[in-house]
C-alpha cells in the first residue's frame, strides 16, 4: 500500500516538475530570436521620423488596417515636427500631429543588457500618448499649431470644425521629487466655444500609449491594462483579447478587437513587466477601451511576441455656453514600476501603487521591496541587497523559529516513548491522546512547533515571487555569474533547439544550488511525525521548488538559497544546545535528574 502511494506521489511530483519546467521555459520563447530581431529592425525603420515630404516606403511590417482582431501599429506622420523636453530621468518627445507625446525615453533604464540606448515607452504604437483617439479633426492625423515652448513646457493649438478651439499644454516635472514626480507630465487641454450657440457635452478618449514586450523573447504574459474606480482596481491581461481553447475545452473564445469597460476611472494604466503609464485625470473618467496591437507585422499572427496592448481613457467635455471655455487636466506618469516611488502619498494620492498587482501576499512583497531598497542604499549590489535582506528577516524571526526548532528536536527524541504509549493504549484512543499530551507537556513540546518555520517562510517566498514580476530595480542587475537578476542565470545551453521534446536545455546554477540546499536542510531538520511513505514523497519537494525557480528570475533562487543556508546554520546551532526540555535532561517528580542521560534513540535511517 505504502509502496503504491509512494510511486503515485513520485510520478505526480515528476509530472509537475516537467510541466512547470517546460511551461516556464516555453514562456520565454515564441518566434525565433533572429526572426524577431529582423521584425524589430523593420518596424523601427518604418516608424522612425521621416523628413518632410518623404513618403513611407512599402513594407509588410505594419499590420493591415483590414485586420479585425487587432489594431495596427502606425508610423509617424510625414513631416511631423517634434519637440523634446527633458529632466534627469526622462526625455519626452512631443509631436505636432495630435499635439501629443510621441514617446518617452527612460534615461535610468537601458533598452537592453549593456546597451547605451535608453528604454523607450511607446516606441511602437497605435497612437501617441495623450492623443485623442477616434475623434476626427483632433486625432493623430490632425496637425496642431505650436503656440509656445520653453525648457519644461510646450503648448499646441487646433480648431475643431471651426467651432471649438483646443489648446493643449504640457509641463514636465523637475528632477527633484516634491509635490510631483520627475516621471510625471502635467497635461491641460482647454476647449473654447467660438460660436454663438451652446455646444453640448462631448465624450473624448485619450490614449495612454501602447505597452510592448520588454525584450525579444518576452511573450508579454504580463502586458495588461487596468483602472481604479477610487476603491477597487480592475486589470485586463492581453490574453483576454486573444483566442483561447479554454481550460479542458471550457470557456473557449475567439480573438476580440477590443474590450470596453464603462466605469468611474480615478486612474487608468497600461503596462508591461517593468514599466507603465498612468493617467490620473482631475475629474474621474467614464471608462476605458483596451485594444490588442500588432507591432511587428512581419511576424505571423500566432507569434505572441508581435503584440502589444493599447489603452484609451474616456473623458467628458462638459457643455460649453457661447464663448466660454473649460479645461480637462490630468497627471501622466511614464516610468518604472518602482514601489517606493508609486507608494509616495505626497505625489500619488489615489493608490497608484496598486498598479503593481502584488496579489494575495502583497503585504510581504511591500515589506521585501521596502527593506531591500533600503539595504541597497548601503551595499554595492542588488544581489548583496537580497542576501542581506534575507538575513535580516531570518534574524528577526529567530525568536519564533528557534523555539520551534527546539520543539521539533524534542519531538524527534520522544518517539520511542510515544511508540510505547501507542502500543499500550492502542484500543483506547481517548487515553492515548491524554497520555500523549502529558508527554508533550512534560517535555515542553508544541505539537505544531515543527510547522512554524515553514509557515513563516512561505508568505515571504510567495511575496518575493510576486514582487519579482514587476521589480525594475533587478532588471539587468548583475551578481556573481548572473548577468540579470530578473532572468534565469543561464551559463550554458545544450542542444541548440534540436533536443526532442525539450528543444534545448539551459544550465542554471542558482536553482540547482537551491535544490541541494533544500535537500540538506530536510535531512538536518527533525521530522519525527512523518511516516515512511510521506517521507519518501517529501524527498522530491526540493525538485518541485527547483522546477518553480528554474526558468524564473534567479533572484528568487538566490533569496531561497540564502534562506535555506541560514536555516541550516540555525538548525546546527539548535542541535548542539543543551535543552532542559529534552528527554536526556528531563527531571523526575522530586525535581532531581531522572538518572543517566538518555541516548539519542532516534531509529537509524535505513540504507
Amino acid at each position: 500500500m505504502f509502496k503504491r502511494d509512494t510511486v503515485i506521489g513520485v510520478l505526480f511530483i515528476i509530472a509537475a516538475f516537467v510541466c512547470i519546467w517546460i511551461g516556464a521555459k516555453n514562456s520565454r520563447r515564441a518566434a525565433a530570436p533572429a526572426e524577431v530581431r529582423q521584425a524589430v529592425a523593420q518596424a523601427e525603420q518604418s516608424t522612425a521620423p521621416r523628413s518632410p515630404g518623404v513618403a513611407p516606403s512599402p513594407t509588410n511590417v505594419l499590420a493591415a488596417e483590414s485586420q479585425t482582431t487587432f489594431a495596427p501599429a502606425t508610423p509617424d506622420q510625414d513631416g511631423a515636427t517634434t519637440i523634446t523636453l527633458e529632466n534627469d530621468f526622462i526625455q519626452a518627445h512631443f509631436t505636432d500631429f495630435g499635439g501629443a507625446v510621441r514617446d518617452v525615453s527612460l534615461k535610468k533604464y537601458p533598452a537592453a543588457l549593456q546597451s547605451p540606448d535608453p528604454f523607450v515607452l511607446n516606441r511602437l504604437h497605435s497612437d501617441p500618448m495623450l492623443a485623442f483617439v477616434d475623434l476626427p479633426g483632433l486625432d493623430r492625423s490632425t496637425r496642431f499649431q505650436l503656440v509656445s515652448q520653453s525648457a519644461n513646457q510646450v503648448t499646441y493649438r487646433a480648431v475643431l470644425h471651426g467651432h471649438i478651439e483646443v489648446t493643449r499644454s504640457y509641463v514636465l516635472s523637475p528632477s527633484e521629487v516634491g509635490s510631483t514626480d520627475p516621471y510625471e507630465i502635467r497635461s491641460e487641454t482647454t476647449f473654447r466655444n467660438l460660436t454663438e450657440k451652446e455646444i453640448p457635452a462631448m465624450p473624448v478618449a485619450v490614449s495612454l500609449g501602447t505597452a510592448a514586450p520588454t525584450d525579444l523573447l518576452d511573450l508579454g504574459q504580463q502586458l495588461a491594462a487596468g483602472y481604479s474606480d477610487g476603491k477597487n482596481q480592475t486589470f485586463v491581461l492581453r490574453s483576454s483579447l486573444e483566442s483561447s481553447n479554454g481550460f479542458f475545452g471550457l470557456n473557449a473564445h475567439g480573438a476580440t478587437p477590443l474590450i470596453e469597460d464603462k466605469a468611474s476611472v480615478a486612474w487608468a494604466t497600461v503596462k508591461n513587466r517593468f514599466f507603465n503609464t498612468i493617467l490620473t485625470p482631475d475629474l474621474p473618467g467614464t471608462g476605458i477601451v483596451i485594444r490588442r496591437v500588432k507591432l511587428f507585422g512581419a511576424l505571423p499572427d500566432d507569434a505572441r511576441n508581435a503584440y502589444g496592448v493599447s489603452v484609451a481613457a474616456e473623458l467628458v467635455v462638459p457643455a460649453l455656453a457661447p464663448h466660454t471655455a473649460t479645461t480637462l487636466g490630468a497627471s501622466f506618469y511614464t516610468g518604472p514600476n518602482e514601489y517606493h516611488r508609486l507608494a509616495n502619498p505626497d505625489v500619488f494620492k489615489a493608490d497608484q501603487d496598486k498598479v503593481l498587482q502584488f496579489g494575495f501576499f502583497k503585504f510581504f512583497s511591500e515589506i521585501l521591496l521596502t527593506l531591500m531598497t533600503w539595504v541597497h542604499a548601503h551595499v554595492p549590489s542588488w544581489g548583496m541587497a537580497i542576501i542581506v535582506t534575507t538575513l535580516l528577516l531570518r534574524t528577526a524571526m529567530m525568536a519564533f523559529t528557534i523555539p520551534a526548532a527546539r520543539s521539533a528536536r524534542r519531538m524527534q527524541k520522544i518517539q520511542p516513548e510515544l511508540k510505547v504509549l501507542r502500543e499500550k493504549f492502542k484500543d483506547n484512543p481517548q487515553k492515548l491522546q491524554t497520555a500523549t499530551m502529558e508527554v508533550f507537556k512534560k517535555h515542553k513540546i508544541n505539537p505544531l512547533g515543527g510547522c512554524i518555520p515553514m509557515l513563516m517562510t512561505l508568505p515571504f517566498f510567495w511575496g518575493f515571487f510576486g514582487m519579482l514580476r514587476s521589480a525594475p530595480e533587478l532588471r539587468f542587475a548583475p551578481f556573481l555569474w548572473a548577468k540579470d537578476l530578473s532572468a534565469p542565470d543561464t551559463i550554458l545551453t545544450f542542444g541548440n533547439g534540436h533536443i526532442p521534446f525539450f528543444g534545448s536545455i539551459d544550465l542554471n546554477i542558482l536553482p540547482i544550488l537551491l535544490c541541494a540546499t533544500t535537500f540538506y536542510q530536510m535531512r538536518l531538520t527533525p521530522q519525527p511525525t512523518v511516516d515512511n511513505a510521506q517521507a519518501r514523497m517529501m524527498k522530491f519537494t526540493p525538485l518541485f521548488f527547483m522546477a518553480i525557480c528554474y526558468s524564473y528570475s534567479c533572484a528568487l533562487a538566490l533569496y531561497s538559497t540564502t534562506n535555506g543556508l541560514f536555516m541550516i546554520g540555525q538548525q546546527m546551532f539548535v542541535n548542539r544546545l543543551r535543552d532542559d526540555g529534552d528527554p536526556t535532561h528531563a527531571k523526575g517528580q522530586d525535581g532531581k535528574a531522572a538518572g543517566k542521560a538518555m541516548k539519542n534513540v532516534t531509529p537509524a535511517k535505513k540504507k
